[in-house]
């Protein structure tokens, strides 16, 4: 009997890290809008990655735990879950163009979901085994920012695939401030839908 009460304390104990870490903020705190504090020209691959003090100082505490503590924000709790705007979303730490709201799509899962990356070049995939679970992690490639994890149930239509996203480690660029910002060159992707 000692045994069974002590395996099912571990799980207990284990259930509670894993939800605290998955829930992010206190039940009723709405999320921290993105600062805009990068432009392209931060993408540069000679750009050092701003040291944590800098990063803490420029990111919101949310944005400095999901994208740098590997952190996951709360499902239909965060800024771009229910985004339909067009434009692009761009890591908030180095500013490198990761998705497109053409490739958005409603997974139902509370987070941004997108069928592929604007470039597969910008994104790095690896191993996450935390929790005892196997997924794989996506991290902006200049940035090295945690930005969610990709799964094989998206929509097989158009690959299969489910970026799930953090909206905390993304900032938004709509399509009619894709040139002023800098990122001029993605709106003939836009002007082919039209």
């Amino acid at each position: 009997m000692l045994v069974f009460c002590a395996v099912v304390f571990v799980a207990l104990i284990a259930v509670m890290i894993f939800l605290n870490r998955a829930r992010g903020q206190a039940p009723g705190a709405s999320p921290a809008p993105s600062t805009s504090m990068t432009t392209p020209s931060s993408t540069d691959q000679s750009s050092p990655k701003p040291s944590s003090d800098d990063l803490k100082k420029k990111l919101t505490p949310e944005q400095y735990r999901v994208t740098q503590q590997c952190g996951t924000e709360p499902p239909f709790r965060n800024q771009y879950w229910d985004n339909h705007k067009p434009g692009i979303y761009v890591d908030v730490v180095s500013g490198e163009p990761l998705f497109t709201s053409l490739d958005k799509f409603d997974s139902g899962s509370g987070w941004p979901s997108f069928t592929k990356p604007i470039d597969k070049n910008n994104v790095n995939e690896k191993s996450d085994r935390a929790f005892g679970m196997e997924r794989t992690e996506v991290r902006s490639s200049k940035g090295d920012s945690h930005l969610g994890h990709v799964f094989d149930d998206g929509p097989t239509d158009k690959g299969g695939l489910r970026y799930c996203i953090n909206s905390a480690s993304l900032r938004f660029i709509p399509v009619e401030k894709l040139k002023e910002e800098g990122y001029g060159q993605y709106l003939p992707l836009f002007e082919k839908k039209k």
